[in-house]
């Protein structure tokens, strides 16, 4: 089942959150529609913490996510190796749970 949420990236703007080709440019990630598909079940992306934006301070669409601010996860159980956070020691996305977080 797919779920119809608001783009997180954008805040339901359906506008580039920063102005990077002009200030009509559309969302990358819902394409100016301000609204996302998720397949359920859906869980908020740990690895930017439900904001679309990658946390590693580029203003690019999130590497785990795509910039939608949750995943769908049939996971029940926090990733043991990154418990629950999503992230490796070094930043980068888990990789054992792909950076959902669960596995």
């Amino acid at each position: 089942m797919i779920k119809i949420i608001k783009c997180t990236f954008c805040n339901g703007t359906g506008k580039d959150p920063f102005d990077l080709l002009s200030a009509i440019s559309k969302c990358i990630v819902c394409n100016g529609t301000g609204r996302i598909d998720v397949e359920e079940p859906v869980k908020k992306c740990v690895f930017c913490s439900e904001t679309g934006r990658n946390p590693l301070g580029s203003r690019i669409s999130c590497i785990v996510c795509g910039g939608k601010g949750y995943n769908h996860c049939e996971g029940n159980k926090n990733c043991v190796q990154c418990k629950g956070t999503g992230k490796s020691s070094d930043g980068l996305p888990c990789t054992k749970c792909g950076g959902k977080g669960m596995i």
